[in-house]
C-alpha cells in the first residue's frame, strides 16, 4: 500500500538496541530493544514497510520504518461495569438528599 507525501502515517524505530542498553536496567528489559513509534506527515511517498522520515505535529523530522497509513486510536475505557453506573446516583443521594433537593 503506498502513502502519498503530507499523509499522516505512524513510523518505528529502535532507539537502542540491547546491548546499548543502561547497565542498571533491570535484567529482563536489557535484553529487548528500546523502541518508539511516532505518528507524523510522511515527508515523502512511499510503501509500508520502507525506511521514511516523518514530521511531527511539533516539527520534528524523525526516521523510522512505515507500519501504518492513517493511523487512529484505539484504546477503550474498557468493558461497561454496572457497579459504575450507580455512582453518580449515590453520590448525589449523599451529598445533596437526592431527586428531592434538585
Amino acid at each position: 500500500m503506498k502513502a502519498k507525501k503530507g499523509e499522516w502515517v505512524k513510523i518505528h524505530s529502535i532507539v537502542l538496541r540491547p546491548e546499548e542498553r543502561a547497565p542498571q536496567v533491570p535484567e529482563d528489559t536489557k535484553k529487548v530493544p528500546l523502541e518508539t513509534w511516532v505518528k507524523g506527515f510522511l515527508t515523502e511517498e512511499a510503501s509500508l514497510g520502507d525506511i521514511v522520515t516523518v514530521k511531527t505535529y511539533t516539527g520534528r523530522l524523525v526516521e523510522g520504518t512505515l507500519v501504518e497509513i492513517a493511523p487512529t486510536f484505539k484504546h477503550s475505557f474498557g468493558e461497561n461495569v454496572p457497579e459504575l453506573l450507580q455512582i453518580g446516583i449515590q453520590l448525589r443521594e449523599i451529598l445533596f438528599g437526592g431527586d428531592d433537593n434538585e
